[in-house]
């Protein structure tokens, strides 16, 4: 089974960072080279588990996703949720959205499934962020939150 880890955020506002700290923490695991905020993977791809990390999401990831069979998309949520790591199966589901910034996961499968004929499985994993300042230090109650996550992936699909 091949899977896809997508972090997204801007690790430049503290604990929207959280995708970019879930990848590296799984690419350290693997013993790959740790991503730096402006990479995104891409030209690592090819493994049973593969991460890759983004700003946003965008339509152009349709075709990525079709070389897999789950793929598991992880941003920070501001307090949507009451626990610090919430976790949701995604269906393919078109949304509209107003700006690319709002690109919604479901719609990414949709489109890969209408374009493709396929879509992975996919779920969204949401770590809770406390703090968005203007520094790339995760905060300590997010920093436990990305480390429940990369155990429990780990666990699911690491090698």
């Amino acid at each position: 089974m091949r899977v896809l880890v997508i972090g997204y955020g801007n690790p430049s506002r503290q604990d929207d960072g959280v995708g970019l700290a879930v990848v590296n923490g799984l690419r350290e695991r693997a013993g790959q080279r740790l991503l730096d905020e402006g990479e995104d993977g891409f030209d690592d791809l090819g493994h049973a588990l593969d991460t890759l990390f983004l700003q946003q999401l965008s339509p152009e990831l349709a075709e990525t996703l079709i070389d897999y069979d789950h793929v598991a998309l992880v941003d920070a949520h501001f307090g949507l949720y009451p626990e610090i790591v919430h976790r949701a199966e995604l269906d393919s589901q078109a949304e509209a959205a107003i700006v690319s910034h709002h690109f919604k996961p479901g719609t990414l499968l949709a489109l890969a499934s209408q374009l493709y004929g396929r879509a992975p499985t996919a779920e969204l994993v949401s770590v809770r962020g406390f703090a968005f300042d203007f520094t790339t230090a995760l905060s300590p109650e997010t920093a436990e939150g990305v480390a429940q996550v990369v155990d429990d992936l780990w666990l699911r699909y690491g090698s």
